[in-house]
């Protein structure tokens, strides 16, 4: 990258930075369960809840407590269930064509990051009737009030129900794009162990990396505050503890509930404090692939670390240590290799690849994208353009 784009990188990234104590981050308040919610939904003077998912959420009847809930508060609600993996623009569309057509006035998201995704993105387009999804692409492009929002995660990892973006794909172009806008935000989550009492355990192993990744990005880079930080430590903790137990035993309600607790945490703290190149590089790949996120995560994580180098040894080290990774009497080069070892031995014994399907071909043009999404925007440590880029998508090659 040469020096001028990188002064305009730092100082963009500088300007964020000063103002995180003046935006208005707003952190959703959780709540136990859907008797909970639903009788909140009736305290607001709600009539009818769009409640958006994906078909497989929908066909484990996991929505089906939720809308018992609301029935017995006499509140209706009607279920957009076509959410794909990486909800399109036409999934958005569609759930916010619904909402108007059936009169609803608040809305829940139930599933992983793409069915809240969706929602949020649906609400955008709900407030903003007449703005084109397309021109809210970027950073603080919507503003407004979203209707009554409530997120119910169904994995343990997204943190997509403490975050203020959306991550939508082009249906021609399989272009992927981000909303970020404060609106986006939930105004409640549910925290309910019984939700991912089903997961699989490959879900399970991904969705748990994926928490981990939010963690560990949110940590390094240049943007982080002492709150960021310690929720950062505190999901890394309780992930160290228990999501192998969660893997290995699925019906573990207390490591279910830890779990959901680690991701909310490391979602607060990569909302506050962004992510990095393993989150543009991912969202590359799943554009193009339609590979999983929390896959591409889990794979990605070791290969950018290592990339990054002495730029993010120290703050690595000091992760590792205060995560319980190594011991704090450990010298920095070797505490980070012990965290990247972390990653890597839990990846492998929860049988996740190493690898992931990259057609050569389409490097540079999955690089540019990673390019455009993370610089100027995220702080990393340690500054990549695309041509640098391309040299993770050669590192995760099969």
């Amino acid at each position: 990258m040469n020096i001028f784009k990188k002064i305009y990188c730092r100082i963009y990234q500088g300007v964020f930075y000063l103002a995180l104590p003046f935006l208005p981050y707003r952190q959703p308040k959780p709540l136990s369960g859907s008797k909970e919610a639903a009788k909140l939904i009736k305290e607001k003077g709600k009539r009818k809840a769009l409640i958006v998912t994906d078909p497989t959420v929908y066909k484990l009847g996991l929505c089906n407590g939720l809308i018992s809930a609301m029935k017995e508060e006499g509140v209706e609600s009607v279920v957009y269930s076509e959410t794909v993996a990486n909800p399109t623009v036409s999934n958005v569309q569609a759930a916010a064509k619904l909402f108007k057509e059936e009169g609803c006035d608040c809305l829940i998201a139930v599933g992983g990051g793409s069915a809240m995704d969706c929602a949020k993105a649906a609400g955008a387009l709900i407030i903003k009737p007449k703005k084109s999804i397309y021109k809210m692409r970027g950073v603080l492009k919507v503003f407004g009030k979203l209707p009554l929002f409530i997120a119910v995660p169904t994995t343990a990892g997204t943190g997509s129900e403490t975050t203020i973006a959306a991550v939508i794909t082009d249906d021609k172009t399989r272009d992927k794009f981000t909303i970020i806008s404060f609106c986006l935000a939930p105004h409640y989550a549910i925290i309910d162990p019984a939700m991912t009492i089903g997961l699989p355990p490959s879900i399970t192993a991904t969705t748990g990396m994926d928490a981990l990744t939010h963690a560990v990005e949110a940590y390094i880079g240049r943007s982080t505050t002492r709150k960021t930080r310690r929720l950062a430590v505190e999901a890394v903790s309780i992930i160290r503890s228990n999501l192998y137990e969660a893997y290995t035993n699925g019906g573990n309600e207390h490591a279910r509930r830890r779990m959901q607790y680690a991701a909310y945490c490391a979602g607060l703290a990569f909302t506050i404090s962004y992510v990095g190149y393993v989150h543009a590089v991912a969202h590359s790949l799943g554009g193009k692939y339609n590979i999983p996120h929390g896959l591409a995560n889990a794979v990605i994580l070791p290969y950018v670390l290592k990339r990054y180098g002495k730029s993010a040894q120290k703050k690595l080290a000091k992760f590792s240590k205060k995560s319980g990774v190594s011991d704090v009497m450990t010298d920095d080069k070797r505490a980070a290799e012990e965290f990247i070892a972390f990653i890597e031995n839990l990846n492998a014994k929860m049988s996740i690849p190493t690898k992931l399907h990259v057609e050569e071909g389409d490097i540079p043009e999955l690089a540019r994208h990673a390019d455009r999404e993370a610089n100027p925007l995220y702080p990393v440590p340690k500054l990549m353009n695309a041509r640098r880029l391309e040299a993770i998508y050669y590192d995760i090659k099969e």
